[in-house]
Formats: C-alpha cells, sequence, structure tokens
C-alpha cells in the first residue's frame, strides 16, 4: 500500500524542499554560449560501449524493463514508453507507473481484455499505463503488469501527493470515430500501489484536450495542466476537494495582467523577457469537455496567454517549471516558472535556448538532488542525439546523457532518496535506472 495522504505529503514536500533550496542557494554561473565552459558539471560525456545512452564518468545505467518482455498478467511490455511517475510503497519497495503513447491502431502487448473505450470489433484501445514494482536494494523488478488500458496515447501525466499517477491523452479523437464508441482527450488516474487494472474513469471536469502533463500543488491541491499544442493554454484546476479528482472543480487558464501581451512564444516578438516577473491573473473557463475541441481557442479569446507546446511540469516548494517545446526566437525551446502567491501568481521566462546544444525541444522534466533541472530533449523526426540536459540556476545547461538511438528521452523521475534516476528510451521501449555521484557536480 501507498502511505497514507498526510505522510505523503510530508514526503513530496520535504523531497522537493530540499531540491529546490539547493537550485536557490547554488548560485551557479553557467557560461558559453553553447554550454561549454560551465561551472557546475558531472564531467564530459563517456561513449557507452553498449551503444545506448553516453554518461559521464562514474555514472551508469541498468535495463529494467524493455519492449516484449514477459509481463506478469501475460502479455508483454508494449512500445512507445513516455511519462513514468516514481513512488515508495508502505512497505519500502519502488513502483513505477509508465505511460505508453500508443495510437489506436497500434499494438497493445497482447492485452486482450477490456478498458476504458473498446471498438465496435470488440478491441481495446492500446493506450494506458504499466506498473513495475521494484526491489529498493537491487532494483530488480519483481512484478510489471498492465494498470490501465482502453485510451490512447497516454504521453505524460504527473505524481499526486496522495500517490497515484495522472495519465493524460494526448488524443481528442471523438466518439463514432476511427473505431471509438467514447470521447477521449481526459486525464485518469491511477494509484501507484494497484496490483491490476484499474477502472478507468475519466476526470472529465479537468478538461478535454491535447493533455501533456500534470502536476499537483500539495499545499493548496490545485492541480496544474499542459497541453501540446502550437497554440497551447496553462491551466490549472481548482479541485472542490482537494486529493479526490473525481468530486468536480473548476477550470481557468493563464493570462497576464498585463493584457497587452498574449502571446509567450517571442516568435515574432519578444513579449517575455527572460527572468522578469509577470503579474498572472486565472480566467474561469465553462464548457471544459469541449466536444469541439475549442477549449485553447475559447481562452484565447477571453485573453488566455498562448504557449508554445506545453509539455513537462514538475513542482517545487512554493513553485513550479514547465517546458515549452518549440518557444522562443530560435524555436528551440522555453522553460517557465510560476510561483503562486496568497497576494497573486507571478510567471517568468525561466530559460530560453538559443543554440541547439543548449537546449533542443526539452519535453520531460524533473529535478535532481543537488537541485538542478534535468530535462529530457525530444528533437523528432530522423535525429539521433538526443539529450538529458541539465539546467541550472543561472545561465544555460551541460549535457548529462546521450542517447544513441532513434528515438527520444522520456519520464525521467528519481527515487525517494535521491539515489536513482529513472528515465524511459521512448522506441523501442527500455526503462533505466541510472546511478551516479548526484550530489558531487563540480
Amino acid at each position: 500500500m501507498i502511505e497514507p495522504f498526510a505522510a505523503s505529503r510530508r514526503r513530496f514536500l520535504g523531497a522537493t524542499g530540499a531540491a529546490f533550496a539547493a537550485l536557490t542557494a547554488s548560485g551557479c554561473v553557467l557560461r558559453g554560449p553553447a554550454g561549454t565552459d560551465l561551472a557546475r558539471s558531472y564531467g564530459p560525456l563517456q561513449i557507452d560501449p553498449g551503444g545506448l545512452l553516453d554518461l559521464p564518468a562514474r555514472f551508469s545505467y541498468r535495463i529494467l524493463s524493455r519492449l516484449g518482455d514477459r509481463m506478469d498478467d501475460g502479455t508483454t511490455v508494449p512500445d512507445k514508453a513516455d511519462g513514468m511517475g516514481c513512488f515508495q510503497l508502505r512497505d519500502g519497495r519502488i513502483a513505477l507507473v509508465r505511460n505508453h503513447e500508443l495510437r489506436a491502431s497500434e499494438d497493445s502487448g497482447g492485452f486482450t481484455g477490456a478498458g476504458y473505450d473498446t471498438t465496435a470489433a470488440g478491441r481495446s484501445f492500446p493506450g494506458g499505463t504499466t506498473t513495475l514494482v521494484l526491489n529498493p536494494a537491487t532494483l530488480a523488478v519483481e512484478r510489471q503488469f498492465r494498470s490501465l488500458a482502453g485510451t490512447i496515447r497516454n504521453c505524460a501525466g504527473g505524481v499526486t501527493p496522495w500517490g497515484s499517477w495522472l495519465s493524460c491523452e494526448e488524443d481528442v479523437t471523438r466518439a463514432g470515430t476511427r473505431g471509438a464508441t467514447r470521447d477521449h482527450g481526459w486525464v485518469f488516474e491511477v494509484p501507484a500501489a494497484a496490483s491490476g487494472l484499474v477502472e478507468p474513469r475519466p476526470l472529465t471536469a479537468l478538461g478535454r484536450f491535447n493533455h501533456e502533463a500534470a502536476t499537483v500543488d500539495p499545499t493548496s491541491g490545485i492541480v496544474y495542466l499542459t497541453e501540446d499544442r502550437e497554440d497551447s493554454l496553462l491551466y490549472r484546476f481548482l479541485p472542490s476537494r482537494p486529493g479526490q479528482l473525481g468530486a468536480g472543480g473548476r477550470l481557468q487558464a493563464l493570462a497576464l495582467r498585463d493584457s497587452s501581451v498574449r502571446d509567450s512564444r517571442n516568435w515574432e516578438a519578444s513579449n517575455m523577457t527572460p527572468n522578469a516577473w509577470m503579474e498572472v491573473r486565472w480566467i474561469d473557463l465553462e464548457g471544459v469537455e469541449s466536444p469541439d475541441d475549442d477549449l485553447r481557442k475559447r481562452g484565447h479569446a477571453a485573453g488566455a496567454l498562448r504557449f508554445a507546446r506545453g509539455e513537462g511540469i514538475s513542482m517545487g516548494q512554493g513553485e513550479f517549471y514547465f517546458t515549452c517545446t518549440s518557444g522562443g526566437a530560435k524555436r528551440l525551446g522555453q522553460i517557465f516558472r510560476l510561483r503562486p502567491g496568497a497576494r497573486g501568481d507571478r510567471l517568468q521566462l525561466f530559460f530560453e535556448s538559443s543554440d541547439p546544444a543548449q537546449l533542443h525541444y526539452g519535453d520531460n522534466l524533473t529535478v535532481s538532488p543537488d537541485g538542478q533541472l534535468i530535462v529530457c530533449e525530444d528533437q523528432g523526426g530522423d535525429v539521433v542525439d538526443n539529450h538529458l540536459r541539465v539546467i541550472g540556476r543561472e545561465g544555460l545547461s551541460y549535457p548529462l546523457g546521450r542517447l544513441r538511438l532513434q528515438t527520444e528521452l522520456a519520464g525521467a523521475c528519481f527515487s525517494a532518496d535521491g539515489r536513482t534516476l529513472f528515465v524511459n528510451v521512448f522506441s523501442p521501449a527500455h526503462t533505466l535506472a541510472i546511478s551516479g555521484p548526484w550530489q558531487h557536480a563540480s
């Protein structure tokens, strides 16, 4: 079983708070227009003889799970491993809940049971999650199984302080199209302690749109949500009952108090200045089940701020960061920081890439034990060298890992003790555990 809510919440606050306190205190300046001559680094990357992931010296990885492995429920590990959450269970074991961004026509790994949506032909849609239960001492996989089924393109999501994974559909297929019998475009909740398939209940009050990722403020219970569109919004959900997302609530979109600024992308004009703080207001949204997939357009019309492909999002103590994959004057990526406050929220353009060697299409992100941001790149296409990038409090970035396969890295998340970074290779799906001297960047 998972920890009770109060204990889980304290752990969540303690881990993220310590990390972001370190980020604030580091004062590091990372110099070099292309990410070189850096003040804090784990060292140069070493060529991986296995041809999978180059890492600095003293770092190593092991493969926990891969495409086609036989799981305990008789199915096999599906492909396209994307967002992932890490949880410490009450008995000390580690649970990884892993998304699979599978389109309607793709293979489910042999799953034939019922899920959220089944086609008229009787085939369950292949998306959803799988769960891995690990021995905390050895990281050996003790069990792995399908935990959510019948969904489409489960891209990213987020962990909750009460011990569940919010799995987000990046797909807005309507019932009656492409074989679907139910609408898609929802968030689903998967308890980390589940021992098999969960009942798939869409959290419709969180909106129907091209969901990407989510994070929960453990103090207020507010859920923040990103959207993977070139003209996306940043949403927040105010639950009627914190910790019970199925009980309903209000969905809002972020806007700036300076109503003349309605575009954060910096494509045509530099509306957002790096490091400057801007006051935020929130716009109530109606018709959030959005059968016409027009929620963001209605938000724009009401004054909401446009973002360029909102992707990964990670909560710290009193603030959170989120990536915008194609934002910035060079369209290489941006990272924003939002700081909620009793007197009003504030938004900052924390980082904007001006060179592919700094960051090229940042996607999922997390926080390292020494307080730096770790960002997964997703350049797409035929690009081989997607990286894990580290971005410090001040300045630019440096590489933590270089993927040698022609795919993306995703789902980066740390164990509760901060000793292990878990990350997915998208396709062919691999889940890796990376060990190293996380506290000793120099």
